[in-house]
Protein backbone atom coordinates (compact mmCIF):
# COMPACT_ATOMS: atom_id res chain seq x y z
CA UNK A 1 0.00 0.00 0.00
CA UNK A 2 1.11 3.64 -0.77
CA UNK A 3 0.04 6.75 -0.07
CA UNK A 4 -1.71 7.36 -3.59
CA UNK A 5 -4.13 4.02 -2.75
CA UNK A 6 -7.14 6.28 -0.72
CA UNK A 7 -7.45 7.84 -4.13
CA UNK A 8 -8.52 4.71 -5.67
CA UNK A 9 -11.64 4.76 -3.30
CA UNK A 10 -11.97 8.81 -2.72
CA UNK A 11 -15.71 8.80 -4.01
CA UNK A 12 -16.21 5.52 -0.98
CA UNK A 13 -14.15 7.77 1.34
CA UNK A 14 -16.32 11.14 0.54
CA UNK A 15 -19.66 8.66 0.86
CA UNK A 16 -18.78 7.24 4.07
CA UNK A 17 -17.63 10.65 5.65
CA UNK A 18 -21.10 12.13 4.55
CA UNK A 19 -23.36 8.98 6.34
CA UNK A 20 -21.38 9.16 9.42
CA UNK A 21 -21.56 13.05 9.90
CA UNK A 22 -25.82 12.78 9.24
CA UNK A 23 -25.82 10.39 11.89
CA UNK A 24 -23.56 12.59 14.23
CA UNK A 25 -25.72 15.40 13.65
CA UNK A 26 -28.94 13.02 14.09
CA UNK A 27 -27.77 12.11 16.90
CA UNK A 28 -27.23 15.68 18.41
CA UNK A 29 -30.68 17.17 17.58
CA UNK A 30 -33.32 17.31 20.11
CA UNK A 31 -36.15 14.98 20.09
CA UNK A 32 -39.30 16.67 18.03
CA UNK A 33 -36.79 18.72 15.62
CA UNK A 34 -36.81 17.88 12.16
CA UNK A 35 -34.68 16.17 10.26
CA UNK A 36 -35.59 17.26 6.48
CA UNK A 37 -31.75 19.56 6.23
CA UNK A 38 -29.63 15.91 7.30
CA UNK A 39 -31.07 14.97 3.45
CA UNK A 40 -29.48 18.30 2.09
CA UNK A 41 -25.94 17.21 4.33
CA UNK A 42 -26.66 13.51 2.31
CA UNK A 43 -27.40 14.92 -1.42
CA UNK A 44 -24.28 17.10 -0.83
CA UNK A 45 -21.99 14.36 0.27
CA UNK A 46 -23.24 12.78 -2.50
CA UNK A 47 -22.61 15.27 -4.84
CA UNK A 48 -18.87 15.67 -3.92
CA UNK A 49 -18.74 12.03 -3.95
CA UNK A 50 -19.88 12.39 -8.08
CA UNK A 51 -16.95 14.77 -8.49
CA UNK A 52 -14.70 12.77 -6.93
CA UNK A 53 -15.59 9.57 -9.17
CA UNK A 54 -14.67 11.78 -12.02
CA UNK A 55 -11.68 13.52 -10.98
CA UNK A 56 -10.36 10.00 -10.85
CA UNK A 57 -10.61 10.27 -15.04
CA UNK A 58 -7.19 12.02 -13.73
CA UNK A 59 -5.64 9.16 -12.56
CA UNK A 60 -4.01 6.48 -14.37
CA UNK A 61 -5.82 2.82 -14.81
CA UNK A 62 -4.35 1.34 -11.92
CA UNK A 63 -5.40 -0.77 -8.77
CA UNK A 64 -4.57 -0.06 -5.21
CA UNK A 65 -4.59 -1.47 -1.93
CA UNK A 66 -2.62 -4.74 -2.90
CA UNK A 67 -4.54 -5.03 -5.91
CA UNK A 68 -7.56 -5.00 -4.58
CA UNK A 69 -9.62 -2.45 -5.71
CA UNK A 70 -9.39 -0.50 -9.23
CA UNK A 71 -9.69 2.97 -10.52
CA UNK A 72 -10.43 2.82 -14.63
CA UNK A 73 -13.01 4.44 -17.07
CA UNK A 74 -15.19 1.27 -16.32
CA UNK A 75 -15.59 2.05 -12.91
CA UNK A 76 -15.67 5.97 -12.75
CA UNK A 77 -19.04 5.21 -15.41
CA UNK A 78 -20.96 3.24 -12.63
CA UNK A 79 -19.90 5.33 -9.83
CA UNK A 80 -21.07 8.54 -11.33
CA UNK A 81 -24.23 6.30 -12.58
CA UNK A 82 -24.63 5.40 -9.28
CA UNK A 83 -24.08 8.74 -7.43
CA UNK A 84 -26.59 10.23 -9.60
CA UNK A 85 -29.21 7.66 -9.12
CA UNK A 86 -28.55 7.76 -4.95
CA UNK A 87 -28.75 11.64 -5.62
CA UNK A 88 -32.35 11.59 -7.50
CA UNK A 89 -33.29 9.23 -4.95
CA UNK A 90 -32.37 11.81 -2.39
CA UNK A 91 -34.12 14.59 -3.44
CA UNK A 92 -37.33 12.52 -4.15
CA UNK A 93 -37.42 11.76 -0.78
CA UNK A 94 -36.81 15.10 0.72
CA UNK A 95 -40.13 16.37 -0.26
CA UNK A 96 -42.27 13.30 0.06
CA UNK A 97 -41.32 11.83 3.08
CA UNK A 98 -43.49 13.64 6.01
CA UNK A 99 -42.32 15.40 8.53
CA UNK A 100 -43.09 13.31 11.68
CA UNK A 101 -42.04 10.29 9.36
CA UNK A 102 -39.32 8.01 12.12
CA UNK A 103 -35.78 7.90 12.14
CA UNK A 104 -35.50 10.28 8.82
CA UNK A 105 -31.69 10.61 9.78
CA UNK A 106 -30.92 7.11 10.03
CA UNK A 107 -32.75 6.81 6.37
CA UNK A 108 -31.12 9.31 4.78
CA UNK A 109 -27.42 7.78 6.13
CA UNK A 110 -28.27 4.02 5.32
CA UNK A 111 -28.76 5.49 1.71
CA UNK A 112 -25.39 6.85 1.69
CA UNK A 113 -24.08 3.90 2.87
CA UNK A 114 -25.79 1.75 0.66
CA UNK A 115 -23.81 3.80 -2.14
CA UNK A 116 -20.61 3.25 -0.61
CA UNK A 117 -21.11 -0.81 -1.09
CA UNK A 118 -22.85 -0.47 -4.64
CA UNK A 119 -19.85 1.98 -5.59
CA UNK A 120 -17.25 -0.30 -4.06
CA UNK A 121 -18.83 -3.30 -6.29
CA UNK A 122 -17.73 -1.81 -9.30
CA UNK A 123 -14.25 -1.23 -8.08
CA UNK A 124 -13.12 -4.02 -6.29
CA UNK A 125 -10.95 -6.91 -8.08
CA UNK A 126 -10.63 -8.82 -4.82
CA UNK A 127 -13.60 -11.64 -4.56
CA UNK A 128 -13.41 -11.24 -0.32
CA UNK A 129 -13.56 -7.04 -1.01
CA UNK A 130 -16.85 -7.87 -3.67
CA UNK A 131 -18.61 -10.49 -1.07
CA UNK A 132 -17.80 -7.13 2.00
CA UNK A 133 -19.25 -4.54 -0.79
CA UNK A 134 -22.34 -6.47 -1.26
CA UNK A 135 -23.00 -6.98 2.15
CA UNK A 136 -22.61 -3.23 2.59
CA UNK A 137 -25.09 -2.47 0.17
CA UNK A 138 -27.53 -5.06 1.45
CA UNK A 139 -27.58 -4.47 4.78
CA UNK A 140 -28.83 -1.02 3.73
CA UNK A 141 -31.57 -1.73 1.04
CA UNK A 142 -32.96 -4.70 3.60
CA UNK A 143 -33.64 -2.18 6.13
CA UNK A 144 -34.89 0.51 3.96
CA UNK A 145 -37.08 -2.34 2.00
CA UNK A 146 -39.23 -2.10 5.60
CA UNK A 147 -39.10 1.22 6.76
CA UNK A 148 -42.82 1.97 6.64
CA UNK A 149 -43.07 -0.35 9.43
CA UNK A 150 -46.23 0.76 10.59
CA UNK A 151 -47.63 -0.91 7.53
CA UNK A 152 -48.02 -4.93 7.38
CA UNK A 153 -46.20 -4.84 3.49
CA UNK A 154 -43.21 -3.05 4.75
CA UNK A 155 -41.68 -5.85 7.59
CA UNK A 156 -43.02 -8.45 5.45
CA UNK A 157 -40.96 -6.82 2.22
CA UNK A 158 -37.84 -5.98 4.66
CA UNK A 159 -38.57 -9.80 5.58
CA UNK A 160 -38.48 -11.66 2.54
CA UNK A 161 -35.71 -9.49 0.72
CA UNK A 162 -33.27 -10.16 3.91
CA UNK A 163 -33.91 -13.53 4.32
CA UNK A 164 -34.02 -14.40 0.16
CA UNK A 165 -31.07 -12.02 -0.25
CA UNK A 166 -28.92 -14.05 2.44
CA UNK A 167 -29.77 -17.56 0.43
CA UNK A 168 -28.36 -16.10 -2.46
CA UNK A 169 -25.70 -14.46 -1.24
CA UNK A 170 -24.43 -17.98 0.18
CA UNK A 171 -23.93 -19.51 -3.68
CA UNK A 172 -22.01 -16.36 -3.73
CA UNK A 173 -19.66 -16.99 -1.06
CA UNK A 174 -19.62 -20.94 -1.80
CA UNK A 175 -18.56 -19.88 -5.45
CA UNK A 176 -15.98 -17.27 -3.75
CA UNK A 177 -14.52 -20.40 -1.90
CA UNK A 178 -14.59 -23.23 -4.93
CA UNK A 179 -12.55 -21.03 -7.08
CA UNK A 180 -9.72 -20.39 -4.07
CA UNK A 181 -9.61 -23.67 -4.32
CA UNK A 182 -9.41 -24.18 -8.04
CA UNK A 183 -6.71 -21.25 -8.54
CA UNK A 184 -5.40 -20.56 -4.58
CA UNK A 185 -6.19 -16.98 -4.89
CA UNK A 186 -9.59 -14.40 -5.10
CA UNK A 187 -7.72 -11.96 -7.40
CA UNK A 188 -9.68 -11.44 -10.08
CA UNK A 189 -6.46 -10.73 -12.57
CA UNK A 190 -4.89 -13.68 -10.60
CA UNK A 191 -7.77 -15.63 -11.33
CA UNK A 192 -8.39 -14.58 -15.09
CA UNK A 193 -4.72 -15.80 -15.67
CA UNK A 194 -4.97 -19.73 -13.78
CA UNK A 195 -8.45 -20.65 -14.02
CA UNK A 196 -7.38 -21.76 -17.48
CA UNK A 197 -5.00 -24.44 -16.57
CA UNK A 198 -6.79 -25.15 -13.08
CA UNK A 199 -6.31 -28.80 -12.41
CA UNK A 200 -10.14 -28.96 -10.68
CA UNK A 201 -11.55 -27.31 -14.06
CA UNK A 202 -15.13 -28.62 -13.11
CA UNK A 203 -14.18 -26.25 -9.23
CA UNK A 204 -13.85 -23.25 -11.76
CA UNK A 205 -17.14 -24.22 -13.52
CA UNK A 206 -19.05 -24.81 -10.13
CA UNK A 207 -17.54 -21.70 -9.03
CA UNK A 208 -18.95 -19.62 -12.07
CA UNK A 209 -22.23 -21.17 -11.62
CA UNK A 210 -22.80 -20.47 -8.16
CA UNK A 211 -21.47 -16.66 -8.21
CA UNK A 212 -23.57 -16.07 -11.18
CA UNK A 213 -26.78 -17.19 -9.06
CA UNK A 214 -25.89 -14.90 -6.17
CA UNK A 215 -25.67 -11.66 -8.68
CA UNK A 216 -28.57 -12.99 -11.16
CA UNK A 217 -30.27 -12.73 -7.59
CA UNK A 218 -29.60 -9.48 -7.19
CA UNK A 219 -30.93 -8.10 -10.70
CA UNK A 220 -34.06 -10.14 -10.07
CA UNK A 221 -33.77 -12.09 -13.29
CA UNK A 222 -35.70 -14.78 -13.80
CA UNK A 223 -36.05 -17.64 -12.11
CA UNK A 224 -34.45 -15.99 -9.25
CA UNK A 225 -36.93 -13.15 -9.35
CA UNK A 226 -39.75 -14.12 -6.97
CA UNK A 227 -38.71 -11.55 -3.94
CA UNK A 228 -39.07 -8.40 -6.46
CA UNK A 229 -43.07 -7.85 -6.66
CA UNK A 230 -43.89 -8.04 -2.55
CA UNK A 231 -40.53 -6.06 -1.83
CA UNK A 232 -41.17 -3.92 -4.52
CA UNK A 233 -45.10 -2.86 -3.23
CA UNK A 234 -44.12 -3.30 0.66
CA UNK A 235 -41.39 -0.24 0.10
CA UNK A 236 -41.89 3.09 -0.30
CA UNK A 237 -41.64 4.34 -3.56
CA UNK A 238 -38.25 6.83 -3.33
CA UNK A 239 -36.34 3.84 -1.88
CA UNK A 240 -37.75 1.30 -4.85
CA UNK A 241 -36.58 4.16 -6.83
CA UNK A 242 -33.03 3.14 -5.65
CA UNK A 243 -33.84 -0.39 -5.49
CA UNK A 244 -34.69 -1.12 -8.78
CA UNK A 245 -31.62 0.67 -10.18
CA UNK A 246 -28.21 1.39 -7.85
CA UNK A 247 -27.72 -2.35 -6.95
CA UNK A 248 -28.18 -3.81 -9.65
CA UNK A 249 -26.13 -1.15 -11.59
CA UNK A 250 -23.35 -2.12 -9.34
CA UNK A 251 -24.27 -5.52 -9.36
CA UNK A 252 -24.41 -5.54 -13.74
CA UNK A 253 -20.29 -4.31 -13.17
CA UNK A 254 -19.75 -6.67 -11.29
CA UNK A 255 -21.18 -9.82 -13.91
CA UNK A 256 -19.47 -7.81 -16.65
CA UNK A 257 -15.91 -8.28 -14.56
CA UNK A 258 -16.61 -11.92 -13.61
CA UNK A 259 -17.72 -13.19 -17.29
CA UNK A 260 -15.70 -10.58 -19.57
CA UNK A 261 -12.52 -10.14 -17.56
CA UNK A 262 -12.18 -12.70 -14.70
CA UNK A 263 -13.66 -16.04 -16.65
CA UNK A 264 -13.32 -15.19 -20.43
CA UNK A 265 -12.10 -18.96 -20.93
CA UNK A 266 -15.46 -20.17 -19.81
CA UNK A 267 -17.46 -17.85 -22.49
CA UNK A 268 -18.69 -20.69 -24.23
CA UNK A 269 -20.66 -22.11 -20.76
CA UNK A 270 -21.77 -18.33 -19.47
CA UNK A 271 -23.23 -16.85 -23.12
CA UNK A 272 -25.51 -19.68 -23.46
CA UNK A 273 -26.72 -19.26 -19.64
CA UNK A 274 -27.10 -16.00 -19.88
CA UNK A 275 -28.90 -16.50 -23.08
CA UNK A 276 -31.32 -18.56 -21.78
CA UNK A 277 -31.83 -16.51 -18.38
CA UNK A 278 -32.66 -13.60 -20.96
CA UNK A 279 -35.05 -14.95 -22.70
CA UNK A 280 -36.74 -16.47 -19.56
CA UNK A 281 -36.90 -12.63 -17.96
CA UNK A 282 -37.94 -10.75 -20.66
CA UNK A 283 -40.73 -13.67 -21.58
CA UNK A 284 -41.93 -13.99 -17.77
CA UNK A 285 -41.38 -10.44 -16.76
CA UNK A 286 -43.92 -8.95 -19.43
CA UNK A 287 -46.35 -11.83 -19.23
CA UNK A 288 -46.87 -11.39 -15.33
CA UNK A 289 -47.21 -7.74 -15.89
CA UNK A 290 -49.66 -7.75 -18.66
CA UNK A 291 -51.95 -9.63 -15.27
CA UNK A 292 -51.15 -6.78 -12.86
CA UNK A 293 -53.62 -4.37 -11.79
CA UNK A 294 -50.77 -2.96 -9.06
CA UNK A 295 -48.91 -0.64 -10.55
CA UNK A 296 -45.94 -0.90 -8.27
CA UNK A 297 -46.35 -4.73 -9.03
CA UNK A 298 -46.55 -4.59 -12.96
CA UNK A 299 -43.40 -2.18 -12.53
CA UNK A 300 -41.68 -4.77 -10.21
CA UNK A 301 -42.28 -7.30 -13.06
CA UNK A 302 -41.22 -4.66 -15.82
CA UNK A 303 -38.14 -4.98 -14.08
CA UNK A 304 -37.25 -8.61 -14.46
CA UNK A 305 -38.25 -8.09 -18.20
CA UNK A 306 -35.38 -4.60 -18.19
CA UNK A 307 -33.26 -7.38 -16.46
CA UNK A 308 -33.53 -9.65 -19.88
CA UNK A 309 -33.05 -6.90 -22.22
CA UNK A 310 -29.66 -6.07 -20.09
CA UNK A 311 -28.47 -9.42 -20.68
CA UNK A 312 -29.30 -9.49 -24.39
CA UNK A 313 -25.99 -7.65 -24.63
CA UNK A 314 -23.59 -10.21 -23.14
CA UNK A 315 -24.70 -12.38 -26.14
CA UNK A 316 -22.58 -9.54 -27.93
CA UNK A 317 -18.80 -9.92 -28.55
CA UNK A 318 -15.81 -8.13 -26.47
CA UNK A 319 -16.59 -4.51 -26.01
CA UNK A 320 -19.51 -4.31 -27.97
CA UNK A 321 -21.19 -6.28 -25.54
CA UNK A 322 -20.13 -4.14 -22.65
CA UNK A 323 -20.72 -1.28 -24.28
CA UNK A 324 -24.43 -1.93 -24.88
CA UNK A 325 -24.68 -3.06 -21.54
CA UNK A 326 -23.12 -0.17 -19.64
CA UNK A 327 -25.04 2.13 -21.62
CA UNK A 328 -28.24 0.21 -21.28
CA UNK A 329 -27.62 0.49 -17.47
CA UNK A 330 -27.86 4.44 -17.94
CA UNK A 331 -30.83 4.48 -19.65
CA UNK A 332 -32.68 2.40 -18.08
CA UNK A 333 -31.71 3.93 -14.56
CA UNK A 334 -32.93 7.48 -16.06
CA UNK A 335 -36.46 6.07 -16.94
CA UNK A 336 -36.94 4.07 -14.01
CA UNK A 337 -36.43 6.33 -11.59
CA UNK A 338 -38.42 9.00 -13.21
CA UNK A 339 -41.49 6.44 -13.29
CA UNK A 340 -40.95 5.79 -9.36
CA UNK A 341 -40.92 9.96 -8.67
CA UNK A 342 -44.10 10.33 -10.37
CA UNK A 343 -45.70 7.10 -8.61
CA UNK A 344 -44.58 9.03 -5.33
CA UNK A 345 -45.96 12.35 -6.37
CA UNK A 346 -49.30 10.78 -7.87
CA UNK A 347 -49.63 8.89 -4.90
CA UNK A 348 -48.46 10.66 -2.30
CA UNK A 349 -46.37 8.90 1.11
CA UNK A 350 -49.23 6.37 1.77
CA UNK A 351 -49.67 5.32 -1.78
CA UNK A 352 -52.98 5.71 -1.98
CA UNK A 353 -53.46 5.18 -5.49
CA UNK A 354 -51.99 1.59 -5.76
CA UNK A 355 -54.61 0.27 -8.83
CA UNK A 356 -54.00 1.22 -12.23
CA UNK A 357 -57.91 2.69 -12.72
CA UNK A 358 -56.57 4.92 -9.69
CA UNK A 359 -54.72 6.91 -12.11
CA UNK A 360 -57.44 7.93 -14.47
CA UNK A 361 -57.67 11.26 -15.33
CA UNK A 362 -54.25 12.25 -13.94
CA UNK A 363 -53.35 14.35 -16.60
CA UNK A 364 -56.60 16.61 -16.13
CA UNK A 365 -55.79 16.34 -12.25
CA UNK A 366 -52.25 17.10 -11.83
CA UNK A 367 -51.02 17.82 -15.68
CA UNK A 368 -47.30 18.23 -15.39
CA UNK A 369 -47.10 14.59 -13.47
CA UNK A 370 -49.68 12.52 -15.78
CA UNK A 371 -47.84 14.09 -18.98
CA UNK A 372 -44.29 13.16 -17.72
CA UNK A 373 -45.88 9.55 -16.34
CA UNK A 374 -46.73 9.11 -20.08
CA UNK A 375 -43.04 10.06 -21.09
CA UNK A 376 -41.63 7.32 -18.49
CA UNK A 377 -43.89 4.65 -20.03
CA UNK A 378 -43.25 5.39 -23.96
CA UNK A 379 -40.13 5.51 -22.91
CA UNK A 380 -40.09 2.40 -21.22
CA UNK A 381 -41.85 0.91 -23.98
CA UNK A 382 -38.88 1.95 -26.13
CA UNK A 383 -40.50 4.44 -28.56
CA UNK A 384 -37.69 6.38 -30.62
CA UNK A 385 -36.34 10.29 -28.99
CA UNK A 386 -36.09 8.31 -26.16
CA UNK A 387 -33.67 6.49 -23.55
CA UNK A 388 -35.00 3.26 -23.90
CA UNK A 389 -35.26 3.13 -27.73
CA UNK A 390 -31.23 3.21 -28.10
CA UNK A 391 -30.61 1.36 -24.83
CA UNK A 392 -32.81 -1.42 -26.28
CA UNK A 393 -31.18 -0.84 -29.76
CA UNK A 394 -27.57 -1.00 -28.73
CA UNK A 395 -28.63 -4.73 -26.98
CA UNK A 396 -30.60 -5.99 -29.29
CA UNK A 397 -27.62 -4.89 -32.02
CA UNK A 398 -24.92 -6.42 -29.82
CA UNK A 399 -26.66 -9.96 -29.37
CA UNK A 400 -27.22 -10.05 -33.63
CA UNK A 401 -23.18 -9.12 -33.65
CA UNK A 402 -22.78 -12.04 -31.50
CA UNK A 403 -24.95 -14.49 -33.37
CA UNK A 404 -28.03 -14.20 -30.92
CA UNK A 405 -30.43 -13.68 -33.76
CA UNK A 406 -32.95 -15.89 -32.25
CA UNK A 407 -32.19 -13.71 -28.49
CA UNK A 408 -32.66 -10.40 -30.38
CA UNK A 409 -36.21 -11.64 -31.97
CA UNK A 410 -37.30 -12.37 -28.40
CA UNK A 411 -36.45 -8.97 -27.04
CA UNK A 412 -37.89 -7.30 -29.96
CA UNK A 413 -41.40 -9.65 -29.25
CA UNK A 414 -41.46 -8.90 -25.87
CA UNK A 415 -41.05 -4.96 -26.36
CA UNK A 416 -44.67 -5.38 -28.19
CA UNK A 417 -45.75 -7.33 -25.39
CA UNK A 418 -45.19 -4.84 -22.55
CA UNK A 419 -46.11 -2.09 -24.79
CA UNK A 420 -49.63 -2.92 -23.96
CA UNK A 421 -49.62 -2.68 -20.03
CA UNK A 422 -47.38 0.31 -20.36
CA UNK A 423 -49.72 2.49 -22.70
CA UNK A 424 -52.54 0.60 -20.72
CA UNK A 425 -51.39 2.35 -17.60
CA UNK A 426 -50.73 5.73 -20.31
CA UNK A 427 -54.12 5.68 -21.70
CA UNK A 428 -55.55 5.29 -18.23
CA UNK A 429 -53.73 8.17 -17.05
CA UNK A 430 -54.92 10.33 -20.22
CA UNK A 431 -58.55 9.90 -19.64
CA UNK A 432 -61.02 12.52 -19.10
CA UNK A 433 -62.02 11.05 -15.72
CA UNK A 434 -65.65 10.64 -15.27
CA UNK A 435 -67.89 13.46 -13.71
CA UNK A 436 -69.85 10.87 -11.35
CA UNK A 437 -66.44 8.67 -10.21
CA UNK A 438 -65.10 10.38 -7.34
CA UNK A 439 -61.60 10.67 -7.58
CA UNK A 440 -59.26 8.88 -4.26
CA UNK A 441 -58.39 11.70 -2.20
CA UNK A 442 -54.38 11.70 -1.42
CA UNK A 443 -52.56 13.62 0.60
CA UNK A 444 -50.23 14.75 -2.02
CA UNK A 445 -46.33 15.82 -1.09
CA UNK A 446 -45.25 19.26 -1.75
CA UNK A 447 -43.42 20.30 -4.99
CA UNK A 448 -40.15 21.58 -3.79
CA UNK A 449 -37.26 22.52 -5.40
CA UNK A 450 -35.93 18.83 -4.67
CA UNK A 451 -38.34 17.02 -6.13
CA UNK A 452 -38.52 19.68 -9.09
CA UNK A 453 -34.67 19.18 -9.44
CA UNK A 454 -35.02 15.46 -9.62
CA UNK A 455 -37.80 15.20 -11.82
CA UNK A 456 -36.52 17.62 -14.38
CA UNK A 457 -32.77 15.61 -13.92
CA UNK A 458 -34.84 11.94 -14.70
CA UNK A 459 -36.64 13.38 -17.88
CA UNK A 460 -33.92 15.72 -19.11
CA UNK A 461 -31.52 12.91 -18.65
CA UNK A 462 -34.52 10.40 -20.44
CA UNK A 463 -34.81 12.96 -23.42
CA UNK A 464 -31.23 13.76 -24.14
CA UNK A 465 -30.32 9.75 -24.21
CA UNK A 466 -32.49 9.59 -27.18
CA UNK A 467 -31.92 12.70 -28.83
CA UNK A 468 -28.18 12.74 -28.51
CA UNK A 469 -26.62 9.65 -26.77
CA UNK A 470 -23.43 10.30 -28.64
CA UNK A 471 -21.53 11.07 -25.33
CA UNK A 472 -22.81 8.54 -23.11
CA UNK A 473 -22.09 5.72 -25.55
CA UNK A 474 -18.53 6.85 -25.91
CA UNK A 475 -18.22 7.07 -22.63
CA UNK A 476 -19.63 3.32 -22.35
CA UNK A 477 -16.78 1.99 -24.96
CA UNK A 478 -13.74 3.80 -22.99
CA UNK A 479 -15.19 1.70 -20.35
CA UNK A 480 -15.41 -0.97 -22.16
CA UNK A 481 -12.36 -0.86 -23.56
CA UNK A 482 -10.59 -0.19 -20.54
CA UNK A 483 -12.34 -3.96 -18.96
CA UNK A 484 -9.73 -6.06 -20.57
CA UNK A 485 -7.28 -8.93 -18.78
CA UNK A 486 -4.23 -7.95 -18.53
CA UNK A 487 -1.10 -9.52 -19.25
CA UNK A 488 1.04 -8.86 -16.10
CA UNK A 489 0.96 -9.33 -12.79
CA UNK A 490 -1.42 -7.14 -10.81
CA UNK A 491 -0.35 -8.54 -7.41
CA UNK A 492 1.25 -5.12 -6.85
CA UNK A 493 -0.77 -2.06 -6.30
CA UNK A 494 1.40 -0.10 -8.59
CA UNK A 495 1.12 -2.30 -11.71
CA UNK A 496 -1.96 -1.12 -14.26
CA UNK A 497 -3.89 -3.46 -16.40
CA UNK A 498 -2.75 -3.25 -19.80
CA UNK A 499 -5.21 -1.69 -21.98
CA UNK A 500 -6.38 -2.14 -25.43
CA UNK A 501 -6.37 0.69 -27.81
CA UNK A 502 -9.38 2.09 -29.16
CA UNK A 503 -10.21 0.85 -32.85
Amino acid sequence: MNAHDSLRILPEIVLTLTGILVMLIDATLPVGTARRPLGWVAAFGTIAALWASLWQLNLPTGTGFFGSVESSPFTVFFHVLICGIVLVSLLLSLDTLPEDSHHQGEYYALMVFGAVGMCLLTSAVELLLVFIALEISSISTYVLAGYRKQTGQGPEAAIKYFLLGSFATAFLLYGIAMVFGATGTTKVYEIARLAPGAQNHSFVVMALIMMMVGMLFKVSAAPFHVWTPDVYEGAPSPVVALLSTAPKVGVFALLLRITYEMLPSLHSIWQPLLWVIAAASMTIGNLAALRQQNVKRMLAYSSIAHAGYLLAAFAGLGSTGIAAAAFYTVAYAAMNVGVFAVVTLAGGYEEELSLVRDYRGLVYRRPLLGILLIFFLVSLVGIPFTSGFFGKFYAFTAAVGGGAVVLALIGLLNSGVSAAYYLRLAFTAAQRPDDAEQPVRVALPQMGAAVIAALAFTAGSTLWLGIAPGRVLKAAETAAHTLQVPTADTSSSDITPLQQPHP
